[in-house]
């Protein structure tokens, strides 16, 4: 049986690990299938401390990767598919390595994009919709995208993409960005970003030819619709927490989130860190600083039991 098993492995799930394996619990840590989590679809990240300069997302969590592995952290490549929490032994059931066994448990899985919920926005995903600016924006450069959102996912995306694209349209279905001041009014500021006030996206087009060409929109104040041409979609609605695996498991909030006291769950033995349990702040230092609380909060338990 191990002491600690961390699932995730973005700030949180390597900062975990990290002060686990300096309290000498030879922490296990299941990345899953797509290693890293959202920090890996920044190209820079100016607001981590400790670097004088912006830092590509990828390579800051490589780095914490490789720190943890010097730490004696043993790293699975590996998804965690189901589990039973409530005994004292935590059951780990995962795609390739088989059934994991563990004192404790810490779930720092994220969260994952929100998507419209439109077919025509399933039938063109990977041929102009995207949810990730920094890995499919370099695909319009000279082309007019949009933006659909209106957080600081949204603002950073719209700025991200106005370094490439023609012309960048934010998509707001309110009259004010829900996104701190500084980064809306650097998206208002920009002179290739143009915002759409009070609309939703009632439809991408372009499904018949297989790429899109625009969405049809439509005020929901006016109830006017319109049509906007262009070759690509960004979508910046918000998340969704990474907690089917868990079945039940633990509490969780009305939109799937794990509801946590500091990083303490339901269950005696499973902690949780980072956006999995953070509707607030979505950052990742304070990703990594639950992560901290997480480890220290597992030690404390093994001490005692």
């Amino acid at each position: 049986m191990e002491n600690v098993v961390i699932i995730g492995s973005g700030p949180a799930g390597y900062t975990a690990a990290i002060y686990a394996a300096r309290a000498n619990l030879e922490p296990v840590l299941v990345s899953g299938m797509q290693p890293g989590g959202q920090l890996t679809q920044t190209t820079d990240v100016e607001n981590y401390p400790g670097f004088e300069n912006p830092v590509d997302g990828t390579l800051l969590v490589e780095t914490m990767r490789k720190q943890a592995e010097r730490l004696g952290v043993r790293v699975l490549m590996d998804e965690v598919t189901s589990c039973e929490l409530s005994g004292d032994a935590k059951k780990l059931k995962t795609e390739i390595n088989g059934e994991l066994e563990a004192r404790v448990v810490i779930v720092a899985t994220g969260a994952s994009a929100r998507y419209l919920g439109l077919e025509s926005e399933k039938l063109l995903m990977g041929k102009g919709v995207s949810a990730c600016a920094t890995c499919d924006g370099s695909f319009f450069k000279g082309q007019r995208v949009a933006v659909v959102g209106g957080g600081d996912t949204a603002m950073e995306d719209a700025l991200y993409l106005s370094r490439m694209a023609e012309r960048v349209t934010v998509i707001h279905r309110r009259d004010q960005f829900r996104a701190s001041k500084i980064m809306a009014d650097r998206v208002l500021g920009s002179d290739k970003i143009d915002v759409v006030w009070d609309s939703v996206v009632e439809e991408i087009l372009g499904a018949e030819t297989g790429a899109v060409t625009g969405l049809r929109l439509k005020n929901v104040k006016s109830g006017e619709v319109s049509e906007l041409e262009l070759q690509g979609v960004f979508v910046a609605i918000g998340h969704v927490p990474n907690t089917s695996f868990l079945s039940g498991q633990l509490e969780l909030d009305a939109e799937g989130y794990i509801v946590a006291d500091r990083t303490r769950t339901s269950v005696p033995g499973v902690f949780a860190a980072g956006d999995v349990q953070d509707r607030s702040y979505k950052q990742a230092v304070t990703a990594a600083g639950s992560g901290c609380m997480a480890a220290l909060e597992a030690e404390r338990f093994i001490d005692s039991n």
